[in-house]
């Protein structure tokens, strides 16, 4: 699928995935930084991958693991900082919350900083999650 926004551009096309760019933009991240460059591969290759272009220019991603049919794990939704403010993350979350394989599932994420975005969606806090922590990448 795609969308279109002013001469913005999500897809879902896997094949579109920048993994350089991606490898880059999570690198950024508190959640991500861990991440090489292979986990990476191997994480767009079992997820539904929400890329956000500007002309040829990936400037954002997401994603979903999901069974499509109970549960979505909605992970490392990042867009490049000179990007950020003016609701390009939103614009990905109104995408990936109604895109067809994952619309209905029950789904939840993790985040330190970002729980005002993600309750515009629906997602509230819940003291019953848990996880495990992870080692080695």
């Amino acid at each position: 699928m795609e969308w279109r926004k002013d001469d913005y551009l999500i897809t879902d096309d896997v094949s579109k995935v920048q993994l350089d760019v991606v490898h880059r933009l999570l690198a950024a991240t508190y959640w991500g930084d861990r991440r090489p460059r292979e986990i990476i591969e191997r994480m767009v290759a079992g997820s539904i991958c929400f890329s956000l272009y500007l002309g040829s220019a990936q400037i954002g991603f997401g994603r979903a693991v999901t069974d499509s049919a109970t549960f979505t794990w909605v992970a490392d939704i990042v867009v490049e900082p000179e990007f950020r403010g003016a609701g390009l993350g939103q614009w990905m979350m109104e995408c990936l919350v109604a895109h067809p394989s994952i619309k209905g599932t029950q789904m939840v994420l993790q985040t330190r900083d970002a729980q005002e975005l993600y309750e515009k969606f629906g997602f509230a806090g819940n003291s019953a999650l848990m996880s495990t922590k992870v080692t080695d990448l």
